[in-house]
């Protein structure tokens, strides 16, 4: 797809943990303390795909253009690009937190998707971070919460305290 017919696109935009890859597998690792960062992280290639988040994201290609927007940190866009295409996910730009970058999701990615949505359409954002929601729907973007993967509290702590996912 050139990038002009792209542009003219409306932008559906999905987080990727707990939304698209089911994390419960490595949530052990956010347990302990201190938290095994690189433990959690390497065991990302293996979480499996949430049938309804990846449906949404088929369904979404079909008239958007797909954007993922996850708390990751950069080093692990190998992998994560490498999980999304074994999954059979839309083709998509990948926008990742910087390696250094502790700020909270809801801070990080809301600047992203004022970013994204300049000039542009935001159809929707799909997360199952409510903060990351509550923060998207205040500045006006159109939220679903991806409500469909088990609750998982270390992340959602890693995501607001820690800032690394």
């Amino acid at each position: 797809m050139s990038d002009s017919s792209r542009s003219r696109r409306p932008l559906a935009v999905f987080d990727i943990d707990n939304t698209l890859a089911d994390t419960a597998h490595r949530q052990h690792c956010l347990e302990r303390r201190p938290r095994d960062w690189k433990g959690f992280f390497r065991k990302a290639p293996a979480d499996p795909p949430l049938d309804r988040g990846v449906a949404l994201a088929l369904e979404a290609a079909a008239e958007c253009e797909v954007v993922y927007l996850t708390g990751r940190p950069e080093h692990c866009r190998a992998d994560t690009l490498d999980w999304l295409t074994r999954h059979g996910l839309p083709e998509g730009r990948l926008f990742m937190r910087g390696n250094a970058d502790r700020r909270p999701a809801r801070l990080t990615k809301l600047e992203a998707l004022q970013r994204l949505a300049r000039g542009r359409e935001l159809r929707v954002l799909v997360d199952d971070d409510e903060l990351v929601c509550q923060a998207a729907r205040a500045a006006g973007f159109p939220v679903l919460l991806a409500d469909w993967a088990e609750k998982a509290p270390e992340l959602r702590l890693a995501q607001e305290g820690a800032g690394r996912t």
